[in-house]
């Protein structure tokens, strides 16, 4: 619940009487990235801001982190005495090029273990400069942290593998862009934020052995069944391969369009990483694109899948020299690991869409390197039927969700907006129903596309959040 508490500002704050089942929440840091060499990072604590006033909490999500409310932490302003906060380095390809990058909008508070033993980055967005900022000012508008706020509880919701959205504060200061807006820092959570682009800069700019603690760190921490295998880099390989598969056939059967699959933004923990120009579909069209930038469609919806085979080839590059001591061997080895992709990720899709049509097995078939994920074997005759009716709705120009309709609530980019641009002007509301709605029951408000609401469904995204 959220109420009007500062007439002078017009910001909805959090309720502090909703925080009483918090009070026994405490930080329980633990940095095991502070164990790498500190080429993969920088000790740095995010820079304070004027006066930081909370826009949305989620306690709901704070409970199961154990994570306290504390403004100030949330804003940058204080820095909990048990942790280290660091930016962190990677590198990776942008729309095909590679460049090096890093953190430099947002600072890794540290990673909070809960109650269950389970370890979460905490990661302030738009937190001030660091030395990976290059020309960005280091900081963030309300709007585009509102918006991941919204989209990552939505995957969420969905049971998509995502970051997560804990808190979005505004800082009392401006930030610039086509004009003045007013800042905001993003607090997000996740299983890690190792990258793809992470062993790309090891890799490129590090030694062997600084990619082989990258990996054995990574394996510790997300594949710990593999600590001891023979073969465990590629199984580790297979494993992350896999992962990708699962959360690609998840985007695709619900419309997600990512906008930036670029290697920095693929997560190697399989989850859905930095919400950009991201959207979803509402006229099935494979081509779509919502990116402004994405100017040939290269991440367009129907590409995503091939995107992420490339992304992944880049990945598999960087274990060549744990593959295998002859060279050539090691990249047979890679080739035909990343070739097994399409036909794990068209298992996945074709149970996916199988699910949404209400046709084909349910008994589950895992694949060897399957993590925690059950997938059932579409046959061919479902298959080929699955794609007829997808050329049917594209014929159609039909609306793809209500095609379905399952998921029966999609954020859908109307509403977003909609719910946005009146958050900018001080007004949450329509965010907290457009969140109340997400993942529940149909209704006509949250059910419908634009087109259908007389709204102009010319839709375009932006770079930059």
């Amino acid at each position: 619940m959220i109420e009007n508490i500062n007439q002078q500002s017009g910001i909805f704050l959090i309720k502090p009487l909703i925080l009483n089942t918090m009070k026994n929440n405490k930080w329980n840091f633990d940095n095991s990235y502070l164990r790498l060499p500190e080429f993969f990072y920088t000790r740095q604590n995010p820079i304070p801001v004027r006066t930081p006033e909370t826009v949305i909490f989620n306690e709901s999500l704070a409970n199961e982190l154990g994570t306290p409310y504390q403004p100030e932490v949330y804003a940058g302003n204080l820095v909990p005495g048990n942790t280290q906060p660091i930016a962190q380095a990677y590198a990776g390809h942008q729309f095909g090029y590679f460049t090096m990058l890093g953190d430099g909008r947002a600072i890794l508070l540290g990673e909070q273990i809960n109650k269950d033993g389970e370890r979460f980055d905490i990661q302030l967005k738009g937190s001030g400069k660091t030395p990976y900022s290059r020309d960005g000012d280091g900081r963030a508008a309300l709007k585009p942290m509102l918006r991941e706020y919204i989209i990552s509880e939505a995957m969420y919701k969905l049971g998509i593998p995502t970051t997560r959205s804990l808190a979005v504060m505004l800082t009392g200061e401006t930030v610039i862009r086509e004009k003045l807006l007013p800042g905001a820092i993003l607090t997000r959570t996740a299983s890690s934020h190792i990258r793809v682009g992470t062993f790309e800069y090891a890799s490129r700019f590090g030694t062997e052995s600084d990619v082989c603690k990258l990996a054995d760190y990574t394996i510790t921490r997300h594949f710990p069944n593999l600590e001891n295998h023979e073969d465990k880099y590629l199984h580790f390989l297979k494993e992350v391969i896999n992962r990708q598969a699962f959360l690609i056939s998840k985007w695709q059967s619900v419309g997600f369009i990512h906008g930036v699959m670029n290697t920095d933004n693929m997560s190697i923990c399989g989850e859905t990483i930095d919400y950009g120009p991201c959207a979803f579909m509402d006229v099935y069209d494979p081509a779509t694109v919502f990116s402004s930038i994405d100017t040939y469609g290269r991440y367009a919806y129907g590409n995503q899948p091939k995107i992420a085979a490339w992304n992944l080839a880049r990945f598999a590059e960087t274990l060549l020299p744990f593959l295998n001591n002859d060279e050539n061997k090691a990249i047979k080895i890679a080739t035909d690991e990343i070739e097994k992709f399409h036909e794990l990720y068209q298992n996945y899709y074709y149970t996916e869409m199988s699910s949404k049509l209400g046709i084909g097995d349910n008994e589950p078939n895992k694949p060897s390197n399957v993590i925690g994920a059950n997938i059932s074997i579409c046959d061919l005759s479902n298959r080929k039927l699955i794609d007829e009716w997808l050329e049917e709705i594209r014929e159609n120009k039909s609306d793809f969700t209500n095609s379905f309709p399952n998921p029966v609530i999609i954020p859908r980019n109307h509403k977003v907006e909609e719910a946005l641009e009146t958050a900018e002007k001080g007004d949450l509301i329509l965010v907290e129903r457009l969140l109340n709605a997400l993942g529940g029951s149909y209704n006509e408000e949250f059910g419908n596309p634009a087109e259908h609401t007389g709204i102009s469904c010319q839709y375009r995204t932006f770079c930059g959040t």
